[in-house]
């Protein structure tokens, strides 16, 4: 009985994968706004209605693609997040600037590697609501940092929407130059901008 279970929920994802790859050509070639559900389906080589099976609108396929690139990311990291996160409160405050060249130099790496994705995800930020996909590091990770720094509970979400804001817009600023600036120099504006105390 399990058994065409499985293979129909295989056939499922394997189903969802030739779409998102399908997506992934296309956001190469060519600006978000212009991919339609009917290329997709041709590349991917699925009907309409197996797209909407699985996805209502393409925003909904990018903002699946834009969680599975953060997803890699921590993997791209190549450091094990959950001892990062169970060590926050013993490592040294210099280790829990998260602007660093060590941390930032991974981050726009692997932006920029992704950057058709990026961009398109920025660009539409507000109707992907991807709230979720950030709650869990904000809950485990940037309130435990602001905590061992001293910054008051009240205040913690007013600084890390300013701290984030103001990195997301460098980012947004690189990212619309198509990344044509070096790294180094990114990091080099964003550690400007973020003064320690």
């Amino acid at each position: 009985m399990n058994k065409p279970k499985n293979k129909s929920e295989s056939k499922y994802f394997a189903t969802a994968a030739r779409m998102d790859e399908a997506f992934l050509e296309l956001i190469e070639q060519k600006d978000f706004a212009y991919i339609t559900v009917k290329e997709i389906c041709a590349k991917a080589g699925v009907n309409r209605s197996t797209f909407y099976l699985h996805y209502e609108t393409v925003g909904d396929l990018l903002a699946e693609t834009a969680e599975h690139l953060i997803t890699q990311f921590v993997e791209y990291m190549g450091a094990d997040p959950a001892t990062f996160i169970a060590r926050i409160g013993e490592r040294p405050l210099e280790e829990l600037y998260l602007i660093t060249p060590e941390y930032l130099t991974t981050y726009l790496s692997y932006v920029k590697e992704h950057r058709r994705i990026f961009k398109a995800t920025v660009e539409h930020a507000a109707t992907l609501q991807m709230v979720d996909a950030y709650r869990d590091l904000t809950r485990y990770v940037f309130i435990p940092i602001l905590d061992r720094f001293g910054v008051p509970a009240a205040d913690q979400s007013y600084v890390m929407r300013y701290h984030i804001s103001g990195l997301m817009a460098i980012v947004d600023e690189w990212l619309r130059g198509d990344c044509e600036d070096s790294i180094e120099h990114i990091i080099a504006v964003i550690q400007r901008c973020v003064k320690r105390r």
